[in-house]
């Protein structure tokens, strides 16, 4: 069955310059692209479906890094990722206590003390004024962090004597007391007590991502949650249940070494759902100073930050992918942790056919850098953070190491492959902040020429990141990523033209059309 779609402007993104009137596709995928009237006349008869492109149509935009289960937990919960101050913050978590019965738990995502005044994190000091009735968590917004009042230390058995566990930190008082301020692979402590959700709760987090990541222009997404709920085969069994073809979405899946073996027995063929890469943690975050750095952070001289693992550990892990036959995911915010990551994947070289990403990437050093070009490898980069982490990440890294730190444009220019993607719960999904974020590096708020403007990629190069350059991340850039014949007939509908319109116009945009394998997933029209 071959479908016409026409009535817009096409980005196919092979070229900067190259756009066209008319796509043709048949069975999932593009059969040509052109002019409209060419290929009137090449197929007349052929065409049984005619779709009006209601905007500019791109290929289908891919967040090639986000957490699907976590995005949807956050729409149904309290999300505190936008409160700018702590008085704000207690009255929403006062509400939440009145409403709830005591003993039960009250949970919240996002804190980001840098939006408060003096920086003050909200610990158990701060969550004891407004229950001790209660066991309260709220989670950073990185995630890698988080604050429980008394009650949940309590509840989890934390008090003076218990020891930080590997590849964590609980921050205490002079004392010695906890403060309900923890970091890392601590979190385990707390979240070893929280009420197991049931798979009816998963379900239905994940069904309401999946709504509004179309909602969103995303044909597809890279994401990590075989870990974190009930059981991973359970959670695998979820996507492959909730995507089909009246719901379609490409998942490609980023395996928790610790769920390896589980999801292994219980894969399946899918034609959505793809197990991608194994996932494995090599540093923290630089909100709370857990990113492993190479020298002490400017702003805490005695700190280096958090190895998850030990090298040792590290390349075992890289080891373990390889049996399976599968790359390495690793996230690796700090330069020691990245060049921890980069000892073990040259040891244990990439299967043919498959590459290694490394996310985030937040601190290189050139010489790192070198090291990456021979690999075949994808960085894997948020934008996004560039707006959310600036200023006060001057003052954590000093301004000596800002020269190679979220350097996107020297990546690219560097000759190496690098994806976008939005760390969704982490930051917003909306694409079209990570877009205006790459180009304008700033808050869509300020007026200013950017952070550090000279790594600011073109929109051109910016619109890559989240089409072929998360194409390459999955080895599929010979058939998605671009609008040409052969390819998938993924596309992403907007208002309007990012190429054209000043990019603090972009947020004005609409997602008109979003469109997996030939058959729409989302009108603005209809919905």
């Amino acid at each position: 069955m071959y479908t016409l779609w026409y009535g817009g402007k096409i980005r196919t993104m092979v070229q900067e310059a190259d756009s066209a009137e008319a796509v043709v596709t048949n069975q999932g995928y593009i059969e040509a692209v052109g002019r409209e009237s060419e290929l009137r006349s090449r197929y007349g008869d052929h065409v049984s479906e005619e779709i009006h492109i209601n905007g500019v149509l791109y290929p289908g935009f891919v967040d090639s890094h986000l957490h699907v289960v976590g995005h949807g937990e956050k729409l149904l919960q309290l999300d505190v990722s936008g409160v700018k101050s702590l008085d704000e913050l207690k009255v929403l978590l006062q509400q939440k206590a009145n409403e709830t019965p005591p003993g039960s738990w009250i949970t919240a995502e996002g804190f980001n003390e840098n939006l408060y005044e003096g920086s003050r994190v909200p610990d158990k000091y701060f969550l004891d004024q407004i229950t001790t009735s209660h066991p309260v968590m709220v989670t950073r917004v990185c995630r890698h962090a988080m604050t429980v009042n008394s009650y949940a230390l309590e509840a989890a058995g934390v008090d003076a004597s218990t020891v930080s566990p590997e590849g964590g930190r609980i921050e205490r008082s002079e004392e010695g007391e906890p403060t309900g301020y923890i970091h890392d692979q601590a979190q385990e402590l707390i979240r070893g007590i929280l009420p197991e959700k049931s798979r009816d709760d998963v379900k239905l987090a994940m069904q309401t991502a999946l709504t509004d990541l179309h909602r969103n222009g995303f044909t597809g997404g890279h994401t990590e949650d075989l870990f974190y709920y009930r059981s991973p085969k359970e959670t695998l069994e979820l996507f492959y249940e909730l995507i089909h073809d009246e719901q379609r979405f490409r998942a490609d899946l980023l395996v928790h070494h610790e769920a390896l073996d589980e999801v292994l027995a219980y894969e399946a063929e899918h034609p959505y759902v793809k197990l991608n890469t194994v996932k494995i943690f090599a540093d923290g975050a630089l909100g709370g100073r857990t990113a492993l750095l190479s020298s002490p952070y400017d702003d805490a001289p005695g700190v280096q930050g958090v190895a998850i693992h030990s090298q040792e550990e590290m390349d075992a892990l890289v080891k373990r992918a390889r049996k399976a036959g599968m790359g390495a995911a690793v996230h690796v915010i700090g330069d020691a942790a990245l060049e921890m990551a980069l000892h073990a994947v040259e040891t244990y070289p990439a299967p043919p056919g498959t590459r290694d990403r490394f996310i985030h990437l937040q601190v290189t050093r050139p010489d790192l850098r070198k090291r990456m070009q021979r690999l075949p490898l994808v960085l894997d980069i948020q934008p996004q953070f560039t707006a959310s982490d600036f200023p006060w990440v001057i003052e954590r890294l000093g301004r000596a190491r800002m020269k190679d730190a979220f350097a996107w444009k020297t990546l690219l220019r560097e000759g190496l492959l690098c994806a976008g993607g939005s760390d969704a719960p982490i930051e917003p999904v909306n694409p079209l902040l990570g877009l205006h974020a790459a180009v304008t590096r700033r808050k869509p708020e300020e007026r200013h020429q950017g952070w550090y403007p000279e790594e600011a990629l073109t929109p051109f190069e910016a619109v890559q990141l989240f089409t072929h350059g998360s194409a390459q991340a999955v080895v599929k850039e010979e058939r998605a990523g671009i609008i040409a014949p052969g390819y998938e007939a993924d596309f992403t509908v907007l208002s309007g033209d990012l190429f054209t319109l000043d990019p603090d116009r972009w947020l004005e945009l609409h997602v008109e059309q979003t469109v997996v394998a030939g058959a729409v997933m989302y009108s603005r029209r209809e919905n």
